[in-house]
This record gives C-alpha cells, sequence and structure tokens, in this order.
C-alpha cells in the first residue's frame, strides 16, 4: 500500500487498474471511546467552486442523483470507527475537475482530540491502494483530508490535511456555498410548518432533490419541518430539499379478524418451508427480488460492494460453465448505468449452515473468468475484521480481480428496518415489500437468523473456567473472543435497527494492532478473570453503554457512566437523577464515582428514592460522575435458544436501553440533519 505524506499526490492508474469506482474510508478513534465525526464531499468545477449547492454531499444529502458520490455510513475498526465513501469516478460527471474529501466535528469538539486520523483509498475489488496519516490536527472542527484530481483522462489523489477552526461552515464558504449562521432562525422558521402526512416522514435516502439556497451553519440536531402555506405576497418559507418518504408506523391498524387464531395472509409464507435447500433457495430469491423492486433497498445493500446506482436486474439458480460439469451460483446481481454493467455472483447459506471454501473458491475463478466484480456471500455469521470466513486463492496473475464480500442476514433486516422505520422509500408498495421481506427473515422457519452459535468451543471454555484449568495462549479462548465480537457486532445492528441510530461497537486498541493481536490480547485476559467485556456507542447517548459477562458468576451487567453535570451541587445532582430515573427498573444499582476514588456510595434505585442523598460522599469528595447498572442471570448454551447465552446478552441490552437510557435527560434528538434555505 503506498503511504502518502502531506502534499503528495499520486495518479491511481499507478496503483491499480480497477480504479473505476473507489472508496474511501476515513478513520479516527477516541480514548474515551465516544469521539467522532460527519464526512462530507464537495465536487468542484474547474473554477475550484461548487457548480451547485447539489454538489455538497453530507450527513442530510448522502447521495448523488447519478450514484457518482455515495456516503456509506460508518463501520468498527480494530482501532475505532471509520466513514465509507464511494465514489464512482466512471460516472462522475465530466465538468467536475475536483472532488474534495473532508470531515466535521459538532458541539465545540476538536479533530485534535481524536487519535488516528487517516483516510485509505481502496479499489473496486477492496484492495487497499494508498494510505495518508495525520498526525498535525489541533483546534480544528473542520477538515479536508485529501481530494481527487483530474489530469487528462486519468484521477490523480493528493493528501491535504487542511483544518478549519471554523468548521462546516467555514469549509462550505471556502468552496462557494453561501452558509447562513443563524441556526435558531431556521428552528423558529419552521415552527409554523405544516406536519407529515400519516404514515409519512421525510429524509434523503435513496435520491435527493437539488437544494435551491444557502447552507444553513450546521446545528447538528437541526430538525427539518415541511413549510406552512404561504399566503400571496408574504415572503417565501425555507423549501425542503428532500422529497417526502413513505414509512410504516409503528402502532399497526386495528385487525379485522374474526378472532386471534387467524393469521394474515403473507407474500412470503414461510409454514411449508421443510429443508436446508428450500431455506436458502427462497430466502435468495425473495431478498433479490426485492432488491430489484425497492432501488432505496438494493442501492443500500450494494452500494459498499463497488455497484453503481442504476437498473438493478437479479437471477437466481442460474447455470455457468465451468470444467466439464456448469456451476450452479444461487443468484446472479447485475446493475447497468450509462452503458456501464456491475455483476456479481451470490452465495448463500441459512438455518446456521456454514460457507464451503471450494464452493466459494469455484465461483471466485469463474467471475475472474468471465468479468463479474465481486462474489458475495450470505449466511448468519458476521465478519471479523482480518478474520476472513473462507479462505480462497486469488491468481494475482490475472488482469482482472474479483473482490469477495460477505453479509449477515442480520444486516439485511437492519437496512429493510433502516428504511421501513426511519429513513423511508419512495411509495407505500415499496414499504409494504420491505415489511413483508423483515417478517420473513424475522421468521423462526427462515433460517435466517444472523449470527445464533457460540460454537464449539463455548461449553469447554465454559467448564474450564468453572474448575479454573482455563490457561492463557488456548485457541479456544480466541475462538469464544471472536464469537464474542460477531455477538456484540449483530447487538449493535438490531438496536441500530430499532433506534435508527448509529450503534457501533467501541474498540480500544493501539494504532496499528493487528486485529489478531488485540483479540490475541483479550483471550489472554479472559484467561485470567473469565469476562467477556463489550461498549456500545449510541449516537445521542451520555455515555458508553458497557456489557460485561462474568463466567464464574452467572452474571451479566449493563452499564452506563453518565459525567456530573458541570454546575448546581450534589444534592441537586442526585434529586435529578432520582427524577429523571422515575421510570427505571427498582433493581437498578446507582453508583457514585468519586475522584481519586473511582467507586463511591451505591445502591439500588429503590433504597434511593426516599433519600437521593444517600449518593453523596460523606468526606466532600469531589463527584465526577455516576454508574448505572443492571445485573441478570446469564444463558449457558451456546444457541439462540429461550436459555441460550445469545438470547440473554440481546435481552440484557434491550432491558437496559428501554428501562435505563431511554430516561436520562439530556439525550439530543436523533440527528435530522441540517437543510439548506431559500435564502
Amino acid at each position: 500500500m503506498h503511504k502518502m505524506v502531506k502534499g503528495a499526490n499520486v495518479g491511481l492508474a499507478a496503483l491499480s487498474e480497477n480504479t473505476g469506482s473507489v472508496v474511501l474510508s476515513l478513520n479516527w478513534s477516541s480514548a474515551t471511546g465516544d469521539g467522532d465525526a460527519d464526512v462530507s464531499v464537495l465536487l468542484l468545477g474547474a473554477d475550484g467552486k461548487v457548480r451547485s449547492d447539489a454538489d455538497f454531499f453530507f450527513y442530510n444529502n448522502p447521495v448523488a442523483a447519478d450514484g457518482s458520490v455515495q456516503l456509506l455510513g460508518k463501520t468498527p475498526t480494530a482501532n475505532g470507527s471509520e466513514d465509507r465513501i464511494s465514489l464512482d469516478l466512471a460516472a462522475m460527471p465530466s465538468d467536475v475537475e475536483r472532488i474534495v474529501v473532508g470531515a466535521s466535528r459538532y458541539g465545540g469538539a476538536r479533530f485534535g482530540a481524536l487519535e488516528g486520523l487517516g483516510v485509505v483509498l481502496a479499489d473496486s475489488t477492496g484492495e487497499a491502494l494508498l494510505e495518508f496519516s495525520v498526525d498535525d490536527a489541533g483546534a480544528e472542527s473542520a477538515f479536508i483530508f485529501g481530494e481527487l484530481y483530474r489530469r487528462g483522462e486519468d484521477w490523480k489523489f493528493r493528501a491535504v490535511g487542511q483544518g478549519y477552526e471554523t468548521g462546516l461552515a467555514g469549509l462550505a464558504t471556502d468552496f462557494g456555498i453561501d452558509v447562513e449562521d443563524d441556526a435558531a432562525e431556521d428552528d423558529a422558521a419552521g415552527e409554523e410548518a405544516a406536519e407529515p402526512e400519516p404514515g409519512q416522514r421525510t429524509d434523503t435516502a435513496g435520491g435527493v432533490e437539488p437544494p435551491t439556497g444557502p447552507l444553513p451553519g450546521v446545528p447538528r440536531q437541526a430538525t427539518r419541518r415541511e413549510p406552512a402555506p404561504v399566503a400571496d405576497g408574504a415572503p417565501a418559507r425555507r423549501p425542503r430539499t428532500a422529497r417526502k418518504k413513505v414509512t410504516l408506523p409503528r402502532v399497526a391498524k386495528k385487525s379485522l379478524a374474526e378472532n386471534e387464531s387467524w393469521r394474515p395472509a403473507r407474500l412470503f409464507p414461510v409454514s411449508s418451508l421443510k429443508s436446508d435447500r428450500e431455506r436458502e433457495t427462497r430466502a435468495t430469491s425473495i431478498l433479490l427480488s426485492v432488491m430489484a423492486q425497492v432501488p432505496e433497498f438494493g442501492r443500500s445493500i450494494t452500494a459498499a460492494f463497488g455497484a453503481p446506482a442504476g437498473r438493478m436486474e437479479t437471477f437466481t439458480e442460474v447455470s455457468l460453465p465451468h470444467g466439464d460439469s456448469p456451476k450452479r451460483p444461487d443468484g446472479v446481481i447485475r446493475v447497468e448505468r450509462a452503458g456501464r454493467l456491475w455483476t456479481a455472483l451470490v452465495e448463500t447459506k441459512t438455518n446456521g449452515n456454514p460457507l464451503r471454501a471450494e464452493q466459494v473458491q469455484d465461483y471466485m475463478d469463474i467471475a475472474a473468468r468471465r468479468g463479474y466484480e465481486a462474489v458475495i456471500t450470505l449466511s448468519n455469521d458476521v465478519a471479523l475484521e482480518g478474520s476472513p470466513l473462507v479462505d480462497v486463492r486469488i491468481d494475482r496473475r490475472r488482469k482482472h480481480k474479483v473482490a469477495l464480500r460477505h453479509l449477515s442476514w442480520a444486516e439485511v433486516a437492519h437496512q429493510a428496518q433502516m428504511l421501513i422505520r426511519h429513513e423511508g422509500v419512495g411509495n407505500a408498495a415499496h414499504a409494504w415489500l420491505l415489511q413483508e421481506l423483515l417478517h420473513y427473515l424475522q421468521h423462526e422457519n427462515s433460517g435466517c437468523h444472523g449470527f445464533q452459535n457460540m460454537g464449539p468451543a463455548w461449553v469447554p471454555v465454559r467448564n474450564a473456567i468453572d474448575t479454573e484449568t482455563l490457561c492463557q495462549g488456548d485457541q479456544r479462548a480466541l475462538e469464544v473472543i471472536e464469537s464474542w465480537e460477531r455477538l456484540v457486532r449483530q447487538v449493535c445492528l438490531r438496536l441500530g435497527g430499532e433506534l435508527g441510530q448509529k450503534v457501533l461497537p467501541v474498540q480500544r486498541a493501539r494504532r496499528g494492532t493487528e486485529p489478531h493481536s488485540r483479540r490475541a490480547a483479550l483471550a489472554d485476559r479472559f484467561c485470567e478473570d473469565g469476562r467477556l467485556h463489550a461498549e456500545l456507542r449510541i449516537e445521542g447517548t451520555p455515555g458508553v453503554l458497557a456489557i460485561t459477562a462474568d463466567l464464574r458468576t452467572g452474571k451479566l451487567r449493563t452499564s452506563i457512566e453518565i459525567p456530573a453535570p458541570e454546575q448546581g451541587y450534589p444534592l441537586s445532582w442526585a434529586k435529578r437523577l432520582v427524577r429523571q430515573l422515575a421510570g427505571a427498573p427498582a433493581d437498578l444499582h446507582v453508583e457514585t464515582l468519586v475522584e481519586g476514588q473511582g467507586g463511591g456510595p451505591r445502591g439500588t434505585l429503590e433504597r434511593l428514592r426516599p433519600e437521593p442523598g444517600d449518593m453523596l460522599p460523606r468526606d466532600g469528595a469531589r463527584i465526577t460522575g455516576f454508574r448505572l447498572s443492571l445485573f441478570k442471570g446469564m444463558g449457558v448454551a451456546r444457541g439462540n435458544a429461550e436459555t441460550g447465552f445469545i438470547r440473554s446478552v440481546d435481552d440484557a441490552v434491550h432491558r437496559f436501553h428501554s428501562g435505563v437510557v431511554t430516561h436520562l435527560e439530556g439525550r439530543p434528538p436523533r440527528r435530522q440533519g441540517t437543510g439548506v434555505s431559500a435564502g
């Protein structure tokens, strides 16, 4: 991989032959685990300015109408998280000369507080081509990591590393976007706004109408509202920049069934499924057909694999020649845009069945010979960074490279839930199709339930912990750590889909630590204390949600630490916290955190409600925060049954978030984004 320094540039053609589309990953981490930023992209003409405000892509305008720019969202890495951007350079308009890639922080946060700042560019096969690390960030609240620019028919990348103390507004102004800093005026203008129609909401996923005016000054939590009707001669209200999108209501209409035993007719029935082969065939056909019929859903699944935004057709049970006998992959995806064709083979597994390396190898060879861009594997398992699910041999002598990508059924369900509950789709029929897909995936007979087995090492490791015979270096402990990481990532997907917010696991490791080395260190610690530990960062929460599974005591602990207020008196803090938690479970443990001492006074919420003053340290020591915890028994079985470990972790996280976190004040509403005003 080509390492770059500030100011250097390199031609993409010199690094790879597969640069028609590229993915840029912006990376960062923080010691507390809650550091974050939002990516942004600007398309510039020959004059160094945007052609219009529609050339500015950020959290409220994530997709270009022609598919040339797609913000793919955040994913966890070994050292923190990364925010990915897909750029289809072949589809980029000819009058775009430069593509500026940056990020911004909010609420007074600065880039100097983040660690491991950098950008990695990968080609369409997923191979990392170049890396630029930023080590001089300071008081900047917006940062340009790099830019792509044309040189004749080719594209080059320049490592920029330029910061702005004036935030996203300052960055945008430099490139010709008229920024209005008065966010309060924007909120006031929307107070008389009309409410969305029943069953509808507004959002930008899947397409954005071109903005028509200046950009407000990036209030991260600003809620966009529909403008009210304007009388003749009255000043125009600021228009919405996005089409209305359809989502399904959370509360179902009253059923017309004669009694509760009646079941609604389903588009995708599951009662007749009897064998794994039937499950695989039906699940593949259902998924691919819905992807082709619902553009927003198809794009959300394939964008991360380098597919353009275009007309999609999908096929199942195809036959392709391979040696003496043809091979039959489970499906084929073909996407066409402006004469360019992107193709992928699909191999699916359901009901916990593992992918077979020799089968995937055959499909990789077929794809390489026939010019397919990718092979997509789909199963209940969750892929981990640096730990491929199947090992395949790649012939480096071939001119055409094929990307091997993996999806979990849990990821598919997450994307469907995000669209039908939070982001919205184009019409009611598409929303209903996604609802039917989600019902099918979640049915017990579908076999598409995501990660559901802790593996064969779980029981012997649990027994070895009971008998204190588990030693460091035991390979079985490493297998349990990998299964735990897969489970945590799936918990993030499920909770994020329910909330409509980003939920990511926090990884605390030194930058540059290899994923395998990080897991080996966690396995050694696990052998010592018998505990599995994870942290989840949930957008909008006042702290990091921690999960600890203690195999020695058989207890699960979910907790969150919230900082003490900067002003006021300790007794007032204690009383306020008790009021906030009025609806929380009575068995919630509340622990006061004291400077220099760690834990201080503690007790259950039931005991502290009548006497909040019992939370205060007797010696008057300075309070730094409070730790809230819930405990429950841990499931022991390795599977996803009612008594299984996986189910108990899911239930513990759900109970803690719904019963505790949602009651805490100071949680800002889910970011709706910043609209573009009419001036």
